[in-house]
């Protein structure tokens, strides 16, 4: 009897083996990995924007609006409790990325006043931020397409036959990916420029030169 049992689980083993379960298991756990690494790097950003906001207070405080638009979208972003469920919940995942996409493009507007203020441009404080975020949105792109490769490897395979009847077995379940409808938008990190304006320019963005 006993010796009947073993072979039992061996041909379990086997079994499940060949169906891709531990295939499956690894690309999960390549996932989770892959998206710890694009949370990490969300964090550093939203770890940076209190500096960044309270330095451009200083040289731009009437810019009321956009000033409370990064603080309120930094609020969005970072309120989402972002736990390995997200990855099994397309909604609250497309609304974590709304939330990332949307500080992104505050970021972007607090950047560009600084135009209008060569005293803020040219302050040390401020240039080793814009350096920072600079980085920081290099490596959320990275963290991204790591991430995007990934979950496509593992959604290929929860769909292949016969792995996708171990898949249902097991409860792996297609995960959600970051949509590529704004991808080229969301990506492209706020634009970080150290040229300085002549003291007392009360030049524009619109009045400056375009870069080739």
């Amino acid at each position: 009897m006993r010796a009947w049992s073993y072979a039992v689980l061996a041909v379990a083993v086997l079994t499940v083996s060949g169906c891709g379960y531990n295939t499956l298991q690894q690309q999960d756990e390549n996932v989770k990995a892959a998206w710890s690494e694009v949370v990490n790097q969300y964090q550093r950003r939203a770890d940076l924007v209190p500096n960044l906001v309270n330095t451009v207070k200083g040289y731009a405080a009437q810019e009321q609006k956009v000033l409370i638009g990064v603080t309120e979208a930094r609020a969005r972003a970072t309120s989402i409790q972002v736990t390995p469920e997200v990855l099994n919940n397309p909604e609250l995942f497309a609304k974590y990325q709304a939330a990332q996409g949307q500080l992104t493009q505050a970021l972007k507007s607090l950047i560009a006043i600084s135009e209008n203020y060569p005293q803020l441009k040219s302050d040390q404080n401020f240039r080793d931020l814009q350096s920072q975020l600079e980085g920081t949105e290099n490596r959320i792109t990275v963290a991204r397409n790591r991430y995007i490769d990934t979950v496509r490897n593992y959604n290929v395979t929860v769909r292949q036959f016969p792995v996708n009847l171990t898949a249902k077995m097991f409860g792996f379940q297609v995960k959600p990916n970051f949509s590529v409808a704004n991808e080229a938008q969301i990506s492209s990190a706020p634009t970080v420029s150290f040229d300085t304006t002549v003291p007392g320019s009360t030049a524009t963005p619109a009045e400056t030169p375009a870069r080739q």
